[in-house]
């Protein structure tokens, strides 16, 4: 191992998992193949980016992210109520995941939290938004690029 430090222009090969403060798994690498990224190419989000910097090979951690570093505050704005006819061929469920598409033809999924007859309330937040969660990591490997 070396003593190459996780920063700006390093590589780095890990197992990861996240956990809601319940203890529920959100995602897991230990039960498969180590993740690689490259430090500032957007693989993760830059607050858990941040929280590995410094380590080096063979450092496990468990880190508590807050939700600011995470995935945000939920966004009021993110929440839509819509007209129930633009869901008639649907049977909608509390809960139930929605893929919209944007103006730019892309993916942007949604979870109906309420509807009626009349409209249907649909969060677009994503789902991890205002959660603490723990980030549980094992360095395998930094490389210097």
């Amino acid at each position: 191992m070396t003593d190459t430090r996780i920063g700006q222009n390093t590589e780095v090969t890990l197992h990861f998992a996240l956990h809601l403060e319940n203890g529920d798994t959100v995602d897991s690498t230990f039960d498969k193949g180590p993740a690689t990224f490259k430090v500032g190419d957007g693989s993760l989000l830059p607050g858990f980016e941040a929280a590995l910097f410094g380590f080096k090979a063979g450092d496990r951690r468990t880190l508590s992210i807050a939700p600011e570093n995470a995935f945000g505050q939920p966004n009021p704005q993110n929440v839509q109520v819509m007209p129930r006819s633009q869901f008639n061929d649907m049977e909608l469920s509390e809960g139930l995941l929605v893929i919209f598409n944007d103006a730019a033809n892309a993916e942007l999924p949604g979870v109906v939290k309420a509807f009626d007859d009349n409209q249907v309330t649909i969060d677009f937040n994503h789902p991890l938004a205002g959660k603490r969660l723990t980030f549980e990591v094992e360095i395998l490997e930094v490389t210097a690029l």
